[in-house]
């Protein structure tokens, strides 16, 4: 899952989420003439709870990543 964050001045809006970043993409240009010259955007890989964890070697089971 991907999501789509546009910063416009004090004002951040999150769009989303999207199944590829190729669909935050295509959004992000019909929305880009609603936002001023200076607006930044980013879109951001979403990782689910599972893919935070790693396996522990000798106990078989996970422990979380510190990231």
């Amino acid at each position: 899952m991907y999501l789509l964050t546009i910063r416009d001045g004090l004002q951040t809006r999150h769009i989303g989420p999207y199944t590829s970043p190729r669909q935050a993409s295509d959004d992000l240009d019909k929305l880009q003439a609603s936002f001023g010259e200076k607006a930044t955007w980013q879109i951001h890989r979403l990782e689910s709870p599972a893919e935070l964890h790693v396996p522990v070697p000798g106990r078989g089971d996970t422990e979380p990543v510190a990231v």
